[in-house]
């Protein structure tokens, strides 16, 4: 779902990133990590797990489409929405500036999208609500948990990304992209985000079910209300997170489906494999024009030393693989460094006060 500079205005570009940017300032002011020490190590390798799984897109099957993993569900329940909110920026604009992997211009928006969504409405809206539930409650404590994160998982990614979908038609009507009929754009994104939200939905119910199982204190909302000590300590449980991290970003990814995601095809289509041509815009030559547009691209040219995942001027496999690891690296680093930071404005307030 990550959005072209082409697909938005200046105006439009700019108000997503005052909006983004407000939240993330917000966030980064009410940053609570009680337990900082033991959720650091945490942070790092499920930031790193998320900006892994990104890079593989699966089949939907019969459409010509995929989709990725978003995370933000994921990275909310296991750090809460505002750590989670700035680690998905972090993986959104490491992903922009170091893999050109969507436009600079179209950063604000990118992060409204995939992070905003995802964090807050998925957390305040379904996963804290799900949790402290009464559903299911006829069942064993541990069954009736387990049930209620599969339920909230699978409802928040897809309510989430239909969320996010409709934003992208959204921002592109109000940048007055013409070739873009406003119902028939929604009407081939959200079915398909829709798809692409029911998988995104139980890798994350898998990933946080094994969290659970493993070290239940490291859930957000399950943490009160679970005394079982899990079947692994702390350091297993972030040790295999980071295998997992390793194994997708530097292997799975590989495998990755060629087809094109759930926002190219609506654009795009996916006529070369026998499928519908969709909106059927030009891929090089599509959208709107700008001078701040021109100028973003240049700082992404020089930012970017791992082009769409690979080696410039190069078709070799190696250079997903690197990507992975590297970019799984850095995201892990720079999420700790703000976490950090957040802790130490945190704790500079509360001297003040």
């Amino acid at each position: 779902m990550h959005m072209a500079d082409a697909l938005l205005s200046p105006a439009v570009a700019v108000t997503m990133y005052a909006a983004s940017g407000a939240a993330a300032a917000v966030s980064l002011k009410q940053l609570k990590m009680d337990d900082d020490v033991k959720r650091l190590p945490v942070m790092a390798v499920t930031s790193a797990l998320v900006f892994a799984g990104q890079m593989i897109n699966y089949t939907i099957p019969g459409t010509g489409s995929s989709g990725h993993l978003c995370g933000g569900m994921m990275l909310s329940a296991l750090l809460g929405p505002q750590a989670g909110f700035l680690s998905m920026i972090t993986i959104l604009a490491i992903q922009c500036l170091f893999f050109a992997d969507g436009g600079l211009m179209a950063l604000g928006a990118n992060v409204w999208n995939m992070a905003f969504y995802g964090c807050f409405v998925g957390y305040y809206l379904i996963w804290r609500p799900i949790l402290h539930s009464n559903l299911f409650s006829g069942m064993e404590q541990r069954k009736t948990i387990r049930a209620r994160i599969i339920l909230a998982s699978i409802i928040g990614c897809v309510v989430t990304l239909q969320l996010g979908a409709f934003s992208v038609v959204l921002e592109t009507s109000l940048s007055g992209i013409t070739e873009l009929p406003f119902g028939a754009f929604m009407a081939l994104m959200q079915p398909i985000h829709l798809a692409i939200g029911l998988v995104e939905g139980l890798i994350t119910a898998a990933v946080l079910v094994f969290v659970y199982e493993s070290r239940p204190e490291l859930l957000r909302e399950v943490e009160d209300m679970e005394h079982h000590d899990g079947k692994r300590t702390l350091k297993t449980t972030v040790a295999i997170l980071a295998a997992l991290a390793v194994v997708v970003g530097g292997g799975l990814s590989l495998l990755a489906s060629s087809n094109p995601d759930g926002l190219e095809w609506a654009l795009f289509g996916n006529a070369e494999a026998g499928y519908a041509e969709n909106m059927g815009l030009d891929e090089e030559d599509f959208g709107v024009k700008s001078g701040i547009a021109d100028a973003a691209a240049s700082i992404q040219e020089a930012t970017s030393f791992l082009p769409d995942y690979a080696f410039p001027d190069s078709e070799s496999a190696a250079g997903t693989t690197v990507s992975g690891l590297v970019g799984s690296a850095i995201v892990a680093g720079v999420a700790v460094l703000i976490s950090m930071l957040g802790g130490f404005f945190r704790k500079k307030n509360a001297k003040q006060h």
